[in-house]
């Protein structure tokens, strides 16, 4: 009997420990920011090492532009580039594929000597609509 539980403990934190996914922890700029200058990277800070398969940013009312190059192996922390940016209120939108195969989509908005734009998709949440920040504890 005392075997039995053991084993029901074990498979218990293995489900548990699969259904946890990457979240976005942090981001800089941080989303509802407002910039007195143009920042130099954006980084974005998960929970666990994620492999980053978009990052784009776009001015409101302008193209989007693909930020590159991208990190090419998984990781937590992930810094790109970023273009110099004039006045004006941005939005970055990034996709991140977790270890187990869970794509997450998220979007931070920001401004540049202006107030940040309102952003309607939270700043990360999984393909299904799942929403995954900070305050989510799968």
């Amino acid at each position: 009997m005392n075997r039995l539980v053991q084993m029901i403990g074990v498979l218990t934190l293995g489900i548990s420990v699969a259904h946890a996914h990457a979240t976005l922890k942090a981001s800089t700029p941080a989303n509802g920011a407002t910039l007195s200058a143009s920042p130099q990277n954006v980084t974005l800070t998960f929970s666990e090492p994620v492999k980053l398969t978009l990052l784009a940013l776009q001015r409101d009312g302008g193209d989007r532009q693909d930020l590159k190059p991208l990190p090419t192996k998984a990781d937590a922390t992930i810094t790109v580039s970023a273009p110099t940016l004039a006045k004006g209120s941005y939005v970055v939108a990034w996709r991140a594929l977790s270890d187990d195969g869970h794509v997450m989509t998220g979007q931070i908005a920001f401004g540049v000597g202006v107030e940040a734009p309102a952003v309607t998709t939270p700043p990360g949440h999984d393909e299904h609509g799942d929403r995954h920040d900070h305050a989510d504890h799968h």
